[in-house]
């Protein structure tokens, strides 16, 4: 029963970690860019966009292909960057839990 009773205290404690790290995440901000610079897309730590940056020298009416590439991209490095910040945030709930590679128990 002892067991049982740690291992509840510790699901507990991690509900109270996780629970700080969502409200962490939700104030962070990352910035992706593409085109040296050129465009830059800033999420939150939860994926919502927050802003959008253009360099006025790509708005070029006869080739909106580049830019369109170009915030793909920049969106695309701005997501990456929140991943590898919410997957670091994760880790300092569930490092002590020794679980296998793959494995979230956050869904």
């Amino acid at each position: 029963m002892k067991d049982f009773m740690n291992i509840m205290k510790k699901a507990q404690d991690m509900q109270k970690r996780m629970e700080d790290i969502q409200a962490q995440l939700a104030q962070i901000e990352v910035k992706g860019s593409a085109g040296a610079g050129l465009v830059n897309v800033t999420l939150s730590g939860k994926g919502d966009m927050k802003g959008i940056t253009i360099d006025p020298s790509l708005l070029n009416a006869e080739e909106p292909e580049i830019l369109e590439d170009l915030i793909v991209a920049a969106h695309a490095d701005a997501k990456m960057k929140c991943e590898n910040a919410i997957k670091s945030k994760m880790q300092e709930v569930t490092g002590d839990l020794n679980l296998p590679p793959g494995i979230n128990p956050f869904g």
